[in-house]
């Protein structure tokens, strides 16, 4: 088999499941339990093959456009197959740095390989070599006229985000930044690892060339990956040292990381045992002791309460595109109605395990407002002894507008603006602090 093609055939079988399957890309990619066409690759597969992946996820329809824009007859509808190659292959052409010569061949013998391709490998060369020749030209006129996303995610941020939709759309398309949350010193360790402090107090660097491990201050435990926005909803509490609180939907662990520096007593709960064990090994590297539970939120009992309760709950992550670019792909408006039903449910019975005198933190990663605002609404509605805690903006400084009337926070991915796109924006975040009356 030649060099790099196996793992040009991972990233065509991947991108299938992804685009017809709606099977999530973190899934497929997980290093433990991922699509074995990913894991039995060597390390460097591994990374190319994610890169192919992201980009063409960030620009599917812009490489669709230009693909059909080389071919006097669209493709044939059963070659759906035939399409995934010339995406993974466009997607290095257009968008990352590999040769375009490689790019071309691998691409040309992974369709030969192919049964259902092979008749086909004629046209892949030419389409690819004449892409490779007027990408320079071609690419950002069709770029203009192409929509990034599915219609159906840009019109309803469209909708929801009237005055902000295209900054929102513009900067989803670009790779995101790395956040750090340091358990010291924010300013300190921005000025070792070349960052910049947050108003979240988190630490904001450039991608490294090497893995995010080799950093100074990983082995040591002294940080977590964490984007800034997903850092806001464990610091909305109003108490923490030695308070009793407990994490709902806990994995990976960086919102439980947050409340056990600050001192709390922590129980972190989640469903699912890898990613139970993921958030202990995690919390182990920090030499942070919390107390877990493998269980699923809405079954947990605590008949004296807690303190404290965090519901991060399940969501579209709509917020995440920029980090997840195949959430447009693989989620559905009707998949927002069914998930924030079940925020709902999860949100009544997290009430039920607050004291008299505690707090309930709820928070998700959509941008859309059914799964945050209007659920909320709703539960309150229903609840006329809950109320808001409004967050005071002047806690904030820098994040003010992300600050709702009624003492929300909301962020969405254009705020936090720098002259580098790569530095700028952060995840869409909806979090608010109830309480009873």
């Amino acid at each position: 088999m030649k060099p790099g093609l196996a793992a040009r055939q991972a990233a065509a079988r991947l991108l299938s499941a992804v685009t017809e399957s709606r099977a999530s890309l973190d899934g497929l990619l997980d290093p433990a339990g991922g699509n074995p066409a990913f894991t039995d690759l060597g390390d460097q597969d591994r990374l190319l093959v994610r890169a192919i992946l992201l980009s063409a996820l960030r620009h599917l329809r812009v490489i669709d456009a230009f693909i059909d824009s080389l071919v006097d007859n669209p493709l044939p509808e059963g070659a759906r197959a035939l399409r995934q190659v010339l995406r993974v292959a466009a997607a290095q052409i257009l968008y990352l740095d590999v040769p375009d010569r490689a790019a071309v061949d691998l691409a040309v013998t992974q369709a030969d390989s192919d049964p259902r391709n092979r008749r086909f490998a004629g046209l892949v060369n030419a389409l690819l070599r004449r892409m490779a020749r007027e990408k320079d030209e071609l690419l950002p006129v069709i770029a203009a006229q192409t929509p990034d996303f599915p219609d159906w995610f840009e019109d309803r941020l469209r909708t929801c985000y009237a005055a902000d939709a295209e900054s929102i759309l513009k900067i989803l398309s670009e790779p995101p930044a790395i956040d750090l949350t340091v358990k010291s010193d924010a300013a300190g360790w921005a000025e070792r690892l070349g960052g910049l402090v947050l108003p979240t107090g988190s630490v904001r660097i450039g991608r490294p060339e090497g893995p995010v491990s080799g950093l100074a201050g990983y082995e040591d435990g002294q940080w977590w990956v964490q984007d800034a926005a997903a850092s806001i909803p464990a610091q909305l509490f109003s108490k923490l040292d030695g308070f009793e609180i407990v994490d709902l939907c806990a994995a990976p662990g960086g919102k439980t990381a947050q409340l056990a520096l600050a001192g709390a007593r922590v129980t972190a709960c989640d469903q699912s045992a890898n990613r139970l064990e993921r958030l202990s090994t995690n919390l182990a590297r920090l030499g942070l002791d919390v107390t877990t539970r493998l269980t699923r939120a809405q079954d947990l009992v605590a008949p004296e309460g807690f303190d404290g309760v965090l519901l991060d709950a399940p969501c579209s992550s709509t917020g995440t595109v920029r980090r997840h670019p195949d959430i447009p792909y693989t989620k559905t408006p009707e998949d927002i109605v069914r998930l924030a039903q079940v925020q709902r449910d999860l949100l009544d019975h997290a009430a039920s395990l607050v004291r008299p005198s505690g707090e309930l933190v709820f928070s998700n990663c959509s941008l859309d407002p059914l799964e945050g605002e209007e659920m909320v609404k709703g539960f309150l509605a229903d609840h006329p002894s809950w109320t808001i805690r409004p967050v005071d903006p002047g806690r904030w400084p820098g994040l003010e507008t992300a600050i709702t009337a009624l003492g929300e926070i909301r962020t969405h991915p254009a705020m936090l603006g720098h002259d580098d796109a790569r530095l700028a924006g952060l995840d869409g975040f909806y979090a608010v602090v109830l309480t009873r009356r």
